[in-house]
């Protein structure tokens, strides 16, 4: 018996000639976003100089003869890119170059994500969702965010679940376990180094991991480690971590359409929880149930937590002035 035909969903791609996208594009038009039975439609979205190279990477996902992939488009428009799409993954950013200040960082990326947010909310279909890649992630997603007055604040977030992953990569591979035993962890804060991978609440079959760990060991080695991953894969890799950005992404994007697993990171515009400023986009624990990302509540936090929750809060502060210009109102 044949099923009954579901509806395309658009899906908007920047940075489309990117080395983060490359892995990402063929994850989504597998159908790994939406699920094995509803169609994609891409949007490969880059700057006029990437464009060719754009459309390079969408001939390789024509010749890849994906089932689900019903769409392809090459575009540099912004109200082409985002007409009518349900998921945005907002991943071309200016990179830092030598030297630079984080607040220039910062500005550059806004003359960017602005006019995105802008896109979005002029064009995008009523159940779009947005995650920010491209960094200084958490302050471009409010960038976009604040740009699209129209559009709900919750549907723009910033990602942090490559944070997360990393955290249960280090805690798995130090008690030898498999990450899917793994629970509740959470990295609160800002994608930086100042961010908070906190096991306070994490669990391994049930159990406490903070009882399994030393204390020297999670303050002195898997914090930084996990704070400082990106820059340690650079090193050793010679590259950035595209593919594992791409991989979360995916996760990020897949739980808030499908429902997550327990907790999951996600940056989202803060609503007051655990004292984190009203409309910043932090990294809360959540978890995604009914196409929403809901912040978890009710956790006791100790001193330690509020110091470095509160070292978060203060940096994005630091950064939404260096773009308050850009910001609406």
């Amino acid at each position: 018996m044949a099923h009954a035909s579901q509806a395309v969903k658009n899906i908007a791609v920047t940075g489309a000639a990117g080395n983060i996208a490359y892995s990402l594009l063929w994850r989504i038009a597998s159908g790994e976003v939406y699920g094995p039975d509803t169609p994609v439609a891409l949007r490969l979205v880059d700057i006029p100089d990437a464009l060719r190279a754009a459309e390079g990477v969408a001939m390789e996902l024509m010749d890849s003869a994906f089932p689900l992939l019903r769409g392809l488009t090459v575009t540099d428009d912004l109200a082409t890119a985002f007409d009518g799409v349900s998921a945005a993954f907002l991943v071309g950013a200016k990179p830092r170059t030598k030297g630079q200040e984080r607040g220039d960082l910062l500005a550059a990326n806004g003359t960017i994500f602005g006019p995105q947010g802008a896109a979005i909310n002029a064009h995008a279909a009523q159940d779009v969702r947005v995650v920010v890649v491209g960094n200084p992630a958490n302050t471009n997603a409010l960038i976009a965010q604040q740009a699209a007055p129209d559009v709900p604040a919750e549907r723009f977030t910033a990602l942090m679940r490559l944070d997360h992953n990393r955290a249960l990569a280090q805690v798995a591979q130090k008690l030898e376990r498999p990450s899917a035993e793994l629970e509740k962890m959470v990295v609160w804060g800002n994608h930086s180094a100042t961010q908070f991978p906190d096991l306070s609440y994490a669990t391994l079959a049930g159990e406490p991991v903070a009882d399994r760990v030393e204390e020297a060991w999670y303050r002195e080695e898997f914090m930084p480690r996990v704070a400082k991953r990106g820059a340690e894969i650079i090193e050793v890799r010679g590259r950035s971590s595209a593919a594992s950005a791409a991989s979360a992404a995916v996760d990020h994007m897949r739980d808030w359409v499908q429902g997550s697993r327990g907790w999951a990171t996600a940056a989202v515009v803060s609503d007051g929880s655990y004292g984190v400023e009203e409309g910043l986009v932090f990294g809360f624990p959540t978890v995604a149930r009914e196409g929403r990302w809901e912040i978890v509540q009710g956790l006791d936090l100790s001193e330690f937590q509020r110091q470095r929750i509160a070292a978060n809060v203060a940096e994005l502060q630091q950064e939404r002035r260096a773009v308050a210009h850009l910001l609406a109102g």
